[in-house]
């Protein structure tokens, strides 16, 4: 009986591959596995039956064409493995002839995901050590120098709030299959009052607890992951984030991932927020904006999703669902953005 096929690879010729260009990796036949979570790349575990390591690929079907860059992720990993950033090794990366699009395989990073609620409840006595990790892990990226680590010319920081916007307006706008005029709304009120910016960073993009491998012994972040939107950048998108992750999907039923903030025991999005204002000193009275920006972002991402599955063209559970929670989103948004600016115009 020949092996199941594997949405998105061909394995024979991925073993090929990877047997021609790193011949002393691979100690047995190839398996590949799928794995869940993830809702933008693709990402597999591969296996030798000894050793393990993980591909990503983009996703199958719609997507934007800046967005699912395995270029960008690749050298992110290849710039900051030196660094006190964990992430993991990089190892090869290639063009779309091996499986009909780009990947690259990296190294297993050796610990726990922290996806689902019976994960939090276990680690719950450690939850300020995971927290103070996650905060931490974030100030070392934004404090690192990028040209010292070769990434001066990642991203063009002047403008960067704008083109974020443009780039989310345009993530509505290409996956329409319903009137959302709020969403639109809260896009146009983020454009009328951007916040004037500050030094740049490097950024992840999708900064949030179940981006980072945790070991569960100590609550410790032992790599970072999903480096697709990473650039040069203003620092408290990714804070915002962050935050929005931790908590601000409270009540909602996520398919995503559980929200810390929804356990008990669990220090607040407030205790994190503090905590990195004093480990970069940076100015947070402006954060109101971003968390209004945050919530317009995770929206977009999850209206373009609920367009491809609307397609057939996604690949995993909980696709269906995330549609539904688009407008709770844009509610939460204005309220944050509102915090920062006032309330919404009447109309």
């Amino acid at each position: 009986m020949s092996a199941p096929a594997i949405p998105g690879i061909s394995v024979p010729q991925l073993e090929e591959f990877i047997r021609a260009e790193i011949p002393d990796l691979l100690n047995g036949p190839l398996r590949v596995e799928l794995l869940s979570g993830g809702r933008s790349n693709l990402t597999y575990r591969l296996t030798d039956g000894t050793t393990e390591w993980v591909l990503r690929r983009p996703p199958l079907g719609h997507v934007l064409a800046t967005a699912h860059d395995m270029d960008r992720e690749y050298r992110m990993l290849r710039a900051l493995h030196p660094t006190d950033v964990p992430v993991p090794a990089p190892l090869v990366i290639a063009g779309p002839e091996i499986i009909g699009a780009p990947f690259y395989i990296m190294e297993f990073a050796r610990g726990a995901v922290l996806r689902e609620r019976e994960q939090l409840d276990r680690i719950s006595a450690k939850s300020n050590d995971l927290a103070a990790g996650l905060v931490d892990t974030l100030a070392r990226l934004h404090r690192l120098d990028p040209e010292a680590v070769g990434l001066g010319d990642l991203g063009r920081p002047q403008g960067y709030l704008e083109r974020q916007l443009r780039r989310w307006d345009a993530q509505v706008a290409a996956s329409h299959s319903r009137d959302l005029p709020d969403l639109v709304d809260l896009g146009e009120r983020l454009a009328a009052a951007l916040p004037f910016g500050r030094a740049a960073a490097l950024v992840h993009g999708d900064y949030r607890l179940d981006n980072v491998v945790v070991d569960p012994q100590n609550a410790r972040v032992v790599g970072v992951l999903d480096w697709e939107m990473a650039t040069l950048g203003d620092p408290l998108t990714d804070l915002a984030s962050m935050v929005i992750w931790w908590d601000g999907f409270r009540g909602l039923d996520s398919p995503v991932a559980a929200v810390p903030g929804d356990v008990p025991g669990f220090p607040t999005a407030d205790t994190l927020v503090a905590q990195y204002a004093e480990l970069t000193g940076c100015d947070l009275s402006e954060f109101g904006w971003y968390l209004g920006f945050a919530y317009y972002k995770i929206a977009a991402i999850f209206e373009g999703i609920h367009y491809r599955t609307q397609q057939g063209l996604t690949v995993g559970d909980g696709f269906e669902r995330l549609g539904a929670m688009v407008p709770a989103l844009i509610e939460r948004g204005h309220t944050a953005f509102a915090e920062y600016v006032g309330p919404r115009p009447a109309h």
